[in-house]
């Protein structure tokens, strides 16, 4: 602009600007034209690049004017204190595995797999096909696409033992991603002020779902092979809870993976209360020496509520889950998700179904739990190379992530601090305890991106423990 003649005027009025009190008028466009040998066109679109730049503002039929340069001043937001009110708890805030960080850095704390696990292919192809389908331009009903909700169904009930009573698609509700499913199920089974039984240790975003559901979180310890049913027993006879939050399949963070009995026993137990088990079965595609065979395909009469989540095994942009629930509980769960979100994408759940249909699926699935497994290998032997102190209790034999302790005297946010300095992103493990943490730890993810750099994180996780001794 400034070869031109509408620069020219552009740079002789900022100059005139510069000198001139705030509120002048410019002078008239006609004057303008005779002073700068300009069309009234050329001048025009001078002054609209200066009331673009915010130097001048135009009032029709009376002139253009110098803008008064506005006073910076502190926002007050005071007010809100008094409406909003105090808290009824304390909400953790957004975890550190949700932190974007650059491409140089080792990244040992997300908490999503790598786009290299994902089956890019099978979901580019589905939104393909999906965008030139009905789906684009129709509303889904309000509990999911049939053939998604029957696909959720059949899924569940393959694994159910003979004899047994599968679930019906009518059971199911589609809900945008599990997280949603978790704060609707807290709602719709607990309700605000009562209690709710939850692993400790456990997923920080069922943490989060808690908090602002406003449900009062009882902690049961959960060790690296599960809860003890007995204390998850007396929890419930102690607190009148009716329903325990639980990962029976490679629970996050702990990798945790119930065994039968503890699964028939905790079963149990909410049977006796009269209770629910609600069961994030978030890793059900990420098993690697075990397979993930759900509680609820245990229970006929209503006791679990199954979450089944496709995020992080087709897509993270594909934020589909179904909620499995049986009898009363359902239409409530139904009530509850409308009142967040009438309905799921239909794009979204034609994707996901289109995914997990096409044969290729199992392949994908096959060749997943085999990378898995090269990787979280891949970690351990670097771990116990390079960090020794690091300690992981059990190896996980599913999902995405080590659960390592660290000596009791080490100040986790120094360690996380630096490691960072470093170029190595860790999770620090206080955010996954819903009550005081028992120690310090670190959730480490296996499935992120750059698997080669798990030596050079791992010898700074070593050297940042050495630097604490």
């Amino acid at each position: 602009m400034a070869n031109d003649s509408s620069g020219r005027i552009v740079a002789g009025l900022r100059e005139w600007i510069a000198g001139a009190a705030p509120g002048a008028r410019l002078p008239a466009t006609r004057a303008l034209v005779a002073e700068y040998g300009a069309s009234p066109v050329t001048v025009q679109k001078a002054l609209r690049a200066l009331a673009a730049q915010g130097l001048v503002e135009s009032r029709p039929g009376v002139g253009t004017f110098v803008r008064a340069a506005p006073l910076a001043r502190p926002h007050d937001h005071g007010w809100q204190t008094a409406a909003l009110g105090a808290p009824r708890a304390r909400a953790p805030q957004v975890s550190a595995a949700l932190r974007t960080v650059p491409n140089d850095v080792v990244a040992l704390h997300a908490g999503y797999p790598d786009r290299d696990l994902l089956p890019e292919r099978l979901v580019r192809a589905a939104f393909a096909r999906a965008a030139r389908g009905g789906a684009a331009v129709s509303r889904p009903p309000a509990a999911g696409l049939p053939d998604l909700q029957a696909w959720f169904a059949a899924e569940l009930g393959a694994a159910a033992p003979p004899g047994a009573a599968p679930p019906g698609p009518g059971d199911v509700v589609v809900l945008p991603g599990s997280q949603s499913g978790l704060s609707t199920a807290f709602r719709a089974l607990v309700g605000a002020g009562r209690p709710l039984l939850m692993e400790s240790p456990t997923y920080w975003g069922a943490i989060l779902a808690a908090a602002q559901s406003g449900v009062e979180v009882v902690p049961v310890p959960s060790g690296p092979h599960g809860p003890d049913p007995e204390e998850v027993d007396r929890a419930f006879a102690r607190t009148g809870a009716r329903a325990f939050y639980a990962q029976p399949a490679f629970a996050n963070p702990t990798g945790a993976h119930w065994a039968p009995d503890l699964a028939d026993r905790v079963l149990a137990a909410a049977r006796r209360h009269g209770a629910f088990v609600i069961e994030d079965d978030w890793a059900h595609d990420l098993a690697i020496d075990a397979d993930a065979i759900p509680l609820a395909a245990r229970d006929e009469d209503g006791h679990v509520v199954h979450l089944r989540s496709l995020t992080k095994s087709v897509s993270p942009a594909v934020r589909v889950a179904g909620l499995t629930a049986r009898g009363p509980a359902r239409d409530r769960i139904l009530a509850a998700a409308q009142a967040e979100s009438l309905y799921v994408s239909a794009v979204l759940q034609a994707v996901a179904l289109d995914v997990v249909t096409q044969p290729a699926w199992r392949t994908h699935l096959r060749g997943l739990r085999r990378h898995l497994a090269a990787r979280r290998d891949l970690l351990v032997a670097a771990l116990r190379e390079h960090a020794p102190e690091a300690h992981v209790a059990a190896v996980p034999r599913g999902g995405l992530n080590l659960w390592v302790r660290l000596p009791d005297t080490v100040d986790l946010a120094t360690l996380v601090a630096d490691c960072a300095a470093a170029g190595v992103a860790v999770a620090p493990g206080d955010e996954w305890f819903p009550a005081e943490p028992t120690g310090p730890y670190l959730r480490l993810n296996y499935a992120g991106p750059n698997p080669g750099g798990f030596a050079e994180g791992a010898r700074a996780i070593g050297a940042a423990l050495a630097r604490q001794r």
